[in-house]
């Protein structure tokens, strides 16, 4: 039986007012405060920076999102809340989907499928 894809909510650079969210490089910000969470995360004085693969930034379109995937949760719940409730605070759009990747991309090139 295939295993279910992981749950993951798009957090959209925009208010329920329809107004885009400032600063212009919130999802980065956001993300990079989350890059020591998840497989990898390098520590210490020679660690270079890398965003998790929990919370990542990008584009959709022209709008700036960050993708949280929920197996943050499990790792650890008080960085999942604390992305969920950034979302909250600032009133941004919040859509729970998941990433797909399309089997018959070219091998070279990953495309991804949102739904």
């Amino acid at each position: 039986m295939a295993e279910a894809a992981p749950t993951e909510y798009f957090i959209q650079g925009i208010t329920s007012t329809g107004k885009r969210f400032r600063p212009s490089d919130w999802s980065e910000r956001l993300a990079g405060v989350m890059s020591c969470f998840g497989p990898g995360a390098r520590k210490g004085p020679n660690a270079y920076m890398q965003y998790s693969l929990y919370v990542r930034p990008t584009m959709i379109g022209d709008l700036k999102c960050v993708i949280l995937d929920s197996r943050l949760r499990d790792i650890e719940p008080m960085a999942f809340d604390f992305v969920l409730n950034f979302a909250k605070d600032n009133d941004l759009v919040v859509t729970e989907a998941c990433e797909l990747q399309l089997e018959h991309a070219p091998a070279l090139q990953t495309k991804r499928h949102i739904i």
